[in-house]
């Protein structure tokens, strides 16, 4: 039932209702556009299934990932990624885009990655400018004015028990989940759990093939100094939690805002340094500023996937 004594939540409410009913129109592009995004403030894994679907669904066509670039400082259409090769630095990129064009660089794939404010100018310029056949638009649940042909949600264990903003973490009412395609439910290996919702399908991800990288992105044993280890992301303690439980050596640990700049932070030559792709990209890279990194595994989503593309003519 909806909650009149939340103005937040009657708004987002009365927004989607607006949209439903046609008042509020979503543009469709020529080309299949896949979102994926979630309910919550703070981390769910979004970065990490964009990174994984754009480089299995490479093999498609040309995948552009269009996100707003969150705390970017730039305003407007910018271009981080074309030709394998970086285009922007990450004040302009913001961090979680640029952090994807630093990865796709180093394995050389051939991918587009937008930032724009306005996601449905990015995305039409992602197909007539730069040849984009297939776009994933990051975080775009509550995003509804570029249509999209598959909406890809997760869920943290927790999302389920959480209220709407401000007295909670949901960005709108766990009713939203309607428009939903699928369900993706995160942090299986730390927090395993299950749901159910108007029977719609639901994929479990997994992370794992845990590695430390060096500041060339290279697979490195751990160094058998401590680390002082830090990052600044929408829920620092899975951070925490996953280095504790593969055993690293951890001297102190300093937990950041989300998305911090980190201008004010610098590294001690004396010390190693243990932090987060998203969060390193925004520093100096140094002999002793180590990243964690990890795949995922989502048995069976990606195959839900070209299932409901393989129609699309669009794909060619």
């Amino acid at each position: 039932m909806l909650n009149l004594l939340n103005p937040y939540c009657y708004l987002i409410t009365l927004r989607n209702f607006l949209y439903d009913l046609g008042v509020f129109k979503s543009f469709k592009l020529e080309v299949p556009v896949i979102s994926v995004g979630n309910l919550s403030v703070g981390g769910s894994g979004k970065t990490s299934l964009v990174r994984y679907l754009a480089e299995k669904l490479s093999c498609l066509g040309k995948v552009a990932i269009v996100s707003r670039g969150y705390k970017r400082r730039s305003k407007g259409f910018q271009l981080v990624y074309f030709q394998k090769k970086v285009l922007q630095p990450v004040e302009k990129a913001g961090d979680e885009p640029y952090f994807l064009a630093k990865v796709f660089e180093k394995k050389g794939l051939d991918l587009v990655i937008i930032v724009d404010e306005d996601r449905v100018r990015g995305a039409r310029r992602a197909v007539k400018e730069f040849g984009a056949n297939l776009i994933l638009l990051d975080d775009g649940f509550q995003h509804r004015r570029l249509f999209r042909d598959i909406d890809l949600v997760l869920l943290k264990k927790e999302d389920l028990t959480q209220k709407v903003l401000p007295f909670g973490k949901l960005r709108e009412p766990l009713s939203g989940l309607k428009r939903a395609t699928a369900f993706i439910l995160t942090y299986q290996e730390l927090f395993p759990f299950d749901f159910e919702f108007d029977q719609k399908p639901v994929f479990k991800l997994y992370r794992e093939n845990w590695q430390v990288l060096n500041y060339r992105l290279e697979p490195v044993s751990p160094p058998k100094k401590e680390f002082i280890a830090f990052c600044g992301l929408g829920d620092n303690t899975q951070f925490l939690d996953t280095i504790k439980r593969l055993g690293l050596r951890i001297k102190r640990f300093i937990a950041f805002p989300d998305h911090y700049d980190y201008r004010a932070f610098e590294l001690s030559s004396k010390e190693n340094y243990l932090t987060t792709l998203k969060d390193g990209v925004k520093l100096p890279w140094s002999e002793n500023l180590f990243f964690l990194d990890f795949s995922i595994k989502v048995e069976g989503l990606l195959e839900f996937i070209q299932k409901i593309l393989k129609n699309k003519t669009s794909m060619g």
